[in-house]
């Protein structure tokens, strides 16, 4: 398939539409599955304009490695993770399993939408709005208008730190706590009791709708809590609105020519279901180590589109390294069931979508290359993929894998791919 280029009115680098359904190249063999998998937040250390994003000196897993004395991950060394950066107690594969490398973000910006989507194809060339001081005022009495509560907070802050602040305040009144971060998001706090779970979701559905044009943020969060004050709990009952992709993606083409599009996790949320054929949710990232398992122990094929979490939400955000080292020793126990159960004609693909380094000051995520791990029984190993121009080398490998066409990015399949 080939498409028309060009960009759209917030300078993403798009492709409008296809121009033609023809195959081209592919693999000799035909490859059954892709799997990837996003490691939510695990960056391998600083981009070169880091210092625009106040992020010098980030490196999440590097840094993390360092703070808590060394981190046990042996399977993922295996595959060559410490080939690309040196990660204490990770040292360099003699033979890495995998094929190994790095990328970085082309798209201005460091979040988890823009992440995602330049690994589907799109480049963002203008970051998503932020609001270091507060949404306008303005937009929040018109958005107070048209849900018909008044709102507590508008400010950057915590999310944790946030419903200890206003919480009670909140179940008092029954207004709703609407808070930001450095990242490009408008997220709406609220607890079970006082505002049910489909309210929460009707409102942040209205902000959804309003939040278009120079206020199209990145992303609206439902961000429902419970417990009682001085002891209140995030629940699980999380939900992202994300602005509808501009453009063609990746996942379109597949889903298009017949390649089914499997969502684990978040990614349903992140492209707001463009070019997803089946959606699974999971709570956190023991529950999506174990879907994604799943699935690939069952006779789904296609591409599989996993996102874990917790990394990011559960300790990058909240500056936890021994909780974040921790979760990433649970990946790694977890990875050898994985492998076993992957077929000979699946291909797995292990990256992130930015940093979000817990050893810093700051609590947002950082500008940072990404990891790039490839495997599979129709993969070489030990293949040095150096520093890839763009996460949209996803996009261009895994249309090639499955004898499509991306015009976005570079596809690394022919390095990889072995008869």
């Amino acid at each position: 398939m080939q498409f028309i280029p060009g960009k759209n009115s917030i300078g993403m680098h798009i492709y409008l539409r296809p121009t033609t359904k023809k195959a081209f190249g592919g693999s000799r063999m035909k490859i059954r599955r892709v799997a990837l998998l996003v490691l939510d937040s695990v960056g391998v250390g600083e981009l070169p304009d880091a210092a625009d994003y106040g992020d010098t000196g980030s490196n999440t897993l590097g840094n993390i490695a360092r703070a808590v004395g060394g981190l046990k991950m042996s399977n993922l060394g295996s595959f060559g993770l410490g080939n690309i950066i040196s990660v204490e107690g990770v040292p360099p594969a003699v033979n890495p399993l995998a094929s190994y490398g790095r990328m970085k973000e082309k798209s201005a910006g460091k979040d988890t939408t823009t992440g995602h989507w330049e690994m589907a194809g799109i480049i963002l060339e203008r970051p998503f709005p932020v609001y270091p001081n507060g949404f306008p005022s303005d937009l929040i009495k018109a958005y107070e208008e048209k849900i018909g509560r008044t709102v507590l907070g508008n400010k950057v802050a915590s999310g944790t730190a946030i419903i200890d602040e206003l919480g009670a305040r909140h179940m008092e009144t029954g207004s709703p706590i609407v808070y930001t971060s450095a990242d490009s998001v408008f997220q709406v706090a609220a607890h079970q009791e006082i505002i049910p779970l489909e309210e929460l979701y009707r409102i942040c559905r209205i902000a959804r709708e309003m939040l278009t044009g120079e206020h199209a943020v990145g992303r609206v969060i439902a961000r429902p809590f419970e417990g009682k004050p001085g002891d209140f709990r995030r629940t699980a009952n999380r939900h992202d609105f994300s602005l509808k992709p501009p453009g063609w993606t990746l996942l379109n083409l597949l889903k298009e020519n017949g390649v089914k599009v499997t969502a684990v996790g978040k990614i349903k949320d992140i492209f707001d279901g463009e070019g997803i054929s089946e959606a699974v949710p999971t709570k956190g990232n023991t529950d999506g180590m174990g879907k994604a398992l799943k699935l690939i122990r069952s006779d789904t094929d296609g591409f599989i589109f996993t996102n874990l979490v917790d990394f990011d939400m559960l300790y990058g955000h909240r500056n936890n390294p021994r909780g974040y080292a921790d979760a990433l020793e649970e990946l790694d126990r977890w990875l050898p069931e994985l492998i076993v159960s992957l077929a000979d004609d699946d291909v797995l693909i292990i990256t992130a979508d930015h940093g979000c380094d817990p050893t810093t000051v700051s609590t947002d995520h950082s500008r940072e290359y990404v990891p790039l791990l490839v495997y599979g029984r129709h993969i070489q190993g030990g293949v040095d993929l150096g520093v890839r121009e763009t996460f949209a080398d996803i996009a261009a490998t895994v249309a090639e894998i499955f004898g499509l066409k991306f015009n976005v990015g570079e596809s690394f399949w022919p390095k990889v791919y072995k008869p």
